[in-house]
């Protein structure tokens, strides 16, 4: 039983680490970064950083039992919480409110815990953030110009061949009566 529990577990810490979890949504919404401590210990320290600024600073820090705003990277400060601020069953994940273009990128998590005999660092765990237009309504735009495209151009087709039609009906009829002046 406790060797199944340990693949499992091994299963969950490397799903963790080796797929980041994919999330898109529209600028102005907020994004909810999920992200769980996996041990039983007490959370001493929770770092969110973005490899992508490139600078000491963060996305979220959290140590001594309360978050430090002055740790956080300018562009995220008064935007970051906790998800839920007693992060209880070990839930670390963060909110970052009205999100824009700027905020696509990918954001680690990593907990360090304490347990009665020692301090823990887990694995970083991933989120791949996409902040995008969806495009629905320029594909909705699109659609209808097409639409529209299309119908003008059977309109074309079909007064085309009314005209051919009417044409060739009076050259038939010129050519039957033969009194239209027709050789």
């Amino acid at each position: 039983y406790c060797s199944l529990v340990n693949r499992s577990l091994m299963f969950a810490v490397f799903s963790l680490c080796f797929n980041p979890t994919e999330l898109k949504v529209k600028p102005g919404e907020d994004a909810f970064l999920q992200c769980q401590s996996l041990g039983g210990g007490s959370i001493i320290l929770l770092e969110w950083s973005r490899p992508e600024l490139k600078s000491d600073s963060y996305v979220f820090f959290f140590r001594n039992n309360r978050p430090y705003e002055k740790y956080q990277h300018e562009s995220f400060k008064g935007r970051v919480e906790l998800r839920d601020p007693s992060m209880k069953d070990g839930d670390v994940s963060v909110i970052v409110r009205n999100v824009s273009i700027r905020d696509t990128g990918t954001y680690d998590c990593e907990i360090t815990t304490r347990d009665k005999e020692s301090v823990t660092s887990e694995s970083k765990y991933s989120v791949n953030l996409t902040v995008t237009d969806s495009g629905e309504d320029r594909d909705k735009t699109v659609s209808v110009i097409v639409v529209v495209f299309v119908f003008v151009v059977l309109i074309l087709i079909v007064v085309w061949v009314i005209k051919r039609a009417n044409l060739m009906l009076s050259e038939y009829k010129c050519n039957q009566l033969n009194d239209c002046g027709c050789y």
